[in-house]
Order: structure tokens, then sequence, then C-alpha cells
């Protein structure tokens, strides 16, 4: 048995520090899944293939044609059952979608993918594809069954309800998107410092496009790119652990690098209470903690 100490900001799920990642238990079992694999998190500001399975939340949003599936968004698992991607990565909610965990390299299959279908696709009631500068650029996807937690897979943490990171904050794209335009099969990440409001928010920078419930990162010399749509802004925490703060919304139409035009993501911590109200009634795996102290959780 082993006392550990409770971290805020994983919803219906325990943060445990010493742990990376967010992890949850059937109520009575108290299991915990160790993720082993730490992210690589050097200064490389122009995109490196990521350690793999060092994001085990990552997941690829995947369309159908015909026999066969093909990556278009990424996404964040964030519950058992419940993916968080962006609004406007569900652009034809009749297409079949599913979603694939567990994955690195895209061009070979490596026995740790884990294959699921989406059962239920819920849009933010508030976004709109032809006002993509409103904001409010999310979806959740129910899944038709939960994962195996493992060291490829695993949850991710949410911030607290309104965090709002410092200026120059050092976060991490991640998805197999377009990094300075080339298409790569193993899962990218970069490094991209938070862009304060204020300063995004400037008549030469993004200007009223950018909203307080957006976070901008990066910019000039590396952005997120369409395949990195829906996909996870991963975020160190003061007490060690990552937190993905944003979901990756849009960049420049000119061009994928530009200065003055970073990366804007939706911001997680500006909707946590809709996060909540969409995936608690629906959560297979809850700890309940009203038997357990609020500082410790024996395991």
């Amino acid at each position: 048995m082993q006392s550990v100490d409770r971290v805020p900001g994983c919803g219906d799920v325990l943060c445990f520090r010493g742990y990376h990642g967010c992890y949850t238990a059937l109520p009575g079992l108290y299991t915990l899944v160790r993720v082993t694999v730490p992210p690589q998190t050097g200064r490389v500001v122009n995109g490196e293939d990521a350690r793999p399975h060092s994001w085990p939340w990552q997941i690829s949003l995947q369309v159908k044609h015909g026999s066969r599936y093909h990556h278009t968004c990424g996404g964040t698992l964030i519950a058992p059952r419940w993916v968080l991607t962006a609004g406007h990565c569900i652009w034809n909610s009749v297409i079949i979608v599913g979603v694939v965990l567990g994955e690195h390299d895209m061009s070979r299959q490596e026995g740790t993918e884990q294959v699921r279908d989406v059962l239920r696709i819920v849009v933010h009631p508030s976004w709109d594809i032809d006002h993509v500068a409103d904001g409010n650029d999310l979806a959740l996807l129910k899944l038709d069954k939960s994962p195996v937690m493992n060291d490829s897979v695993a949850l991710a943490c949410l911030p607290p309800d309104g965090e709002i990171l410092p200026h120059g904050t050092a976060c991490y794209i991640s998805g197999w998107g377009n990094l300075y335009s080339n298409v790569c099969s193993s899962l990218q990440q970069a490094l991209l410092p938070v862009v304060e409001h204020s300063v995004c928010s400037r008549s030469d920078w993004w200007g009223i496009n950018v909203k307080k419930t957006m976070i901008c990162a990066g910019g000039d010399d590396v952005s997120g790119c369409n395949g990195d749509s829906g996909g996870p802004l991963n975020c160190l925490g003061q007490d060690g652990r990552w937190f993905v703060q944003g979901v990756t919304s849009f960049v420049s139409s000119r061009v994928c690098n530009e200065v003055k035009k970073p990366t804007v993501f939706t911001r997680t911590s500006a909707f946590a209470e809709w996060l909540s109200q969409v995936t608690e009634p629906s959560l297979l795996f809850r700890l309940r903690l009203n038997a357990a102290s609020p500082r410790t959780a024996s395991l």
C-alpha cells in the first residue's frame, strides 16, 4: 500500500505526484497505471520526433474512405471514454470516424495501437465553422468502449478552471501534422512558448481575432499546421506534471510559420464547466473520494 499526494486538475480522475499522466480507478479497486516514458523536453523549436508514447493521451482522429482509414486531426484522451478535439475537425458528422490510441509511427503496426469507434459526437453549442475567430472550437467524442490504460495510453490532466499561463511558459505541441510543411509518419513535437493575450491581441499580431478564451503559443519559427488541428498543447505544471492547456485551433492562412502570428489554441481552462457537464454523467471509471482523506489516497 502506498500513500500519494493528490494533485488538482484532473476532473473526475486523480493526478498523483511522481507519475506522468492522469489516472483513474474503478470505485473500490484503486488500481494505478504508471506511465514510464517521460517526454523529451529539449529546446528544439523547429520540430522533432517525439519520444515514442511520451504523450500517451495523444490520439489520431481518422476518417474512413472506402475500406481504409486516414489521419485527419489530433485529439486528447481526457476521460476513459471521451476524447477532446477541435470543433472544426468534425466537418461532416455523417462520415464514419475512428480513434486510434497508442499510436506513434503511422507507417507501420507497432502493437501498441488501440482502435475505438465513435458512438457520439458533441460539438460545443457556440461553435460556428463560418466564424472561427468567435472561438468555442471544441468537440467531444464518446468512444464505444474504454481503452486499456498502459504505458502507451493514458488520460491527460486538464488545468484548473480559469487558469492563465504566464507569457513565455514553455509548452509543446504534438501531432502528426506538418512542421515546416513536411508530412510526418511519426508523432512530432515542437516547443511553443506561450504568448500572453495582451501581446497576441495587438493590432499587428492577431488583433480582435484572438479572444480571452484562447491561448497563443509559438509563432515565426514553428507553429501547428493542418494535421495538428485538434491536438493538445502540453504544458508543464508547477507540480512537475503535464497539463493539456489548449486544443489546436488555427494558424495564419498565408503561411504556416508567420511572424507575429502564433498558433491559436482553444484554452481548456475556459471550458472546464462545459467539459464536466458533457463527460461527467457518462464516466465509467470514477474514484469516489468521500471515503478518502482530501490529501491522500491509499493504493
